[in-house]
């Protein structure tokens, strides 16, 4: 089974080119991250003339996830049971929860799809609303490996994180800002601590998923590592490949995200009808 991780940075923009990488790369289930819609406006015909049925949760123009699947999509959550909300001049548990999370289950897998807060400045509520958000994920990723330790889980999606110096091109130019600060670097390493691993960086320990549209910064590889899959032990066990697919920061339009992506040692009913490799 092949499951990738993508922002793509609107889906009304890009959902011709999403749907087109997804046939040419044989790509069973992709989580998707700022599909910036409501559920009325997504383009569910494209995905469902591949192939592809849809599940997500998008309230605006802004933030919004999603999971497209050719498989069959099971026990659907939005939003994790203690996510904290958001808006600005509102610091209580009455902010509205923002569309940051969605939860689904595939061949017995279960998988999220998540759009971690940015943060924006350290000194800005909303750095403390991110910490605040990843710890809590934390929490509940911890019960849920307790709960169903057997069950292979995985975390995906784009976390506005770059947990390494190496994961940006410049440290010095991040010093002072957020994604490398040591707080949201601890809060990250977290995961790890409750029971996760990166299933993707011990085959690929270089490479960025992330480009700024501004001063040529993909030609010039000024990139970030900031999209990453976490598994529990149980998935882990199951991936035997994975890459972080560059070229589709290339071309017209693109997102400024790039999917990523792992094969999982699990049988599907589609596998009878992919093309042989000899």
């Amino acid at each position: 089974m092949r499951v990738a991780t993508w922002n793509v940075n609107s889906i009304r923009a890009r959902s011709g080119r999403v749907v087109d990488w997804l046939v040419r790369e044989d790509v069973d289930v992709v989580g998707m991250q700022e599909i910036k819609c409501k559920p009325e406006q997504f383009p569910y015909d494209a995905f469902r003339d591949a192939g592809y049925e849809v599940e997500l949760h998008g309230l605006s123009q802004w933030n919004g996830v999603a999971f497209a699947s050719r498989l069959p999509m099971e026990d659907v959550e939005i939003t994790f049971p203690t996510q904290p909300g958001f808006a600005k001049g509102i610091e209580s548990a009455d902010a509205p929860k923002e569309a940051r999370a969605i939860g689904v289950t595939v061949e017995g897998v279960r998988l999220w799809s998540l759009y971690v807060p940015n943060g924006r400045e350290l000194a800005d509520p909303h750095y403390t609303y991110k910490l605040d958000w990843l710890a809590k994920l934390a929490a509940e990723t911890r019960t849920w490996l307790e709960e169903k330790p057997d069950q292979p889980l995985a975390l995906m999606g784009d976390w506005n994180v770059a947990p390494l110096d190496t994961d940006v091109w410049d440290m010095s130019v991040f010093e002072g800002h957020t994604h490398v600060s040591a707080p949201e670097r601890d809060a990250f390493a977290e995961f790890e601590r409750v029971g996760l691993q990166d299933v993707v960086r011990p085959r690929i320990p270089e490479g960025y998923t992330y480009w700024d549209y501004k001063q040529l910064r993909f030609p010039k590889n000024e990139g970030m590592r900031i999209d990453f899959i976490l598994g529990s032990q149980p998935f882990a066990d199951l991936v035997t490949s994975a890459r972080i697919d560059r070229n589709e920061r290339k071309g017209d339009a693109p997102s400024d995200h790039v999917p990523v992506v792992v094969d999982l040692d699990l049988e599907t009913e589609l596998d009878d009808d992919r093309p042989m490799i000899f």
